[in-house]
């Protein structure tokens, strides 16, 4: 039986940024209701512009919903839990 590929919530942020501040809650409270169903990495934008390059993050925080090796979502601004875990999960 194959396996299910991971979902993967990319987080790009800045330590300066407020509103990337305030969602570092609610990405934690999802990665630790989803367990193992996704994985969370996160970006800071200052010490790895490249990776905010590659993907033209133009505002933060930027999310990207990742799924089976492609980006299946990017969603920009402060997002709600439930709107997070839809895109991930639904």
């Amino acid at each position: 039986m194959p396996v299910k590929s991971q979902t993967e919530l990319v987080q790009f942020y800045a330590d300066w940024c407020g509103p990337c501040q305030a969602m570092k809650p609610i990405v934690a409270e999802l990665e630790k209701e989803l367990g193992d169903k996704i994985k969370v990495t996160r970006v800071n934008i200052d010490e790895d512009p490249g990776e905010a390059q590659k993907y033209n993050v133009m505002s933060i925080p930027t999310f990207l919903i990742k799924k089976e090796g492609g980006v299946k979502a990017q969603l920009m601004g402060m997002q709600t839990k439930n709107a997070l875990k839809k895109k991930l999960v639904g």
